[in-house]
């Protein structure tokens, strides 16, 4: 396994902030990349990548890329999350990274669902 550089570490603290961003309100969305181990042999890094260049390409502060562990639903990875703020989160499956461009242009920074890649629309919590 490679060693972290100054520069994973200041990526990763950077990271932590946008996450209480949201918490604070001051974040717009929030993309999850499921990356469990299914997520990781279906492709799920270069879903990440492909949501981070978008994210590092237009210098975006508002928005949190994060990534969480297999989501149970290993025949539909990789997936992802996306929560606008307060709105409901959206899980979207069978990813590529033509889809991921198109999720990020307009359901992140468009405001539409793109319902044709999307699973559920809701939190999976029981109140």
């Amino acid at each position: 396994m490679p060693k972290l550089t100054p520069g994973d570490l200041e990526r990763i603290r950077e990271t932590m902030a946008r996450t209480m961003s949201l918490r604070d309100g001051d974040a717009r969305a929030k993309i999850t990349v499921h990356m469990g181990t299914c997520g990781i042999a279906a492709g799920a890094r270069k879903i990440m990548s492909a949501f981070l260049g978008l994210v590092e390409a237009r210098q975006l502060k508002d928005i949190i890329l994060t990534t969480s562990g297999c989501a149970g639903l290993c025949a539909h990875e990789p997936m992802a999350t996306i929560e606008l703020k307060g709105e409901a989160p959206v899980k979207y499956i069978d990813l590529t990274e033509e889809k991921a461009n198109r999720i990020f242009e307009e359901h992140v920074l468009g405001g539409q669902i793109v319902t044709e890649y999307a699973l559920a629309i809701g939190s999976e919590r029981v109140s």
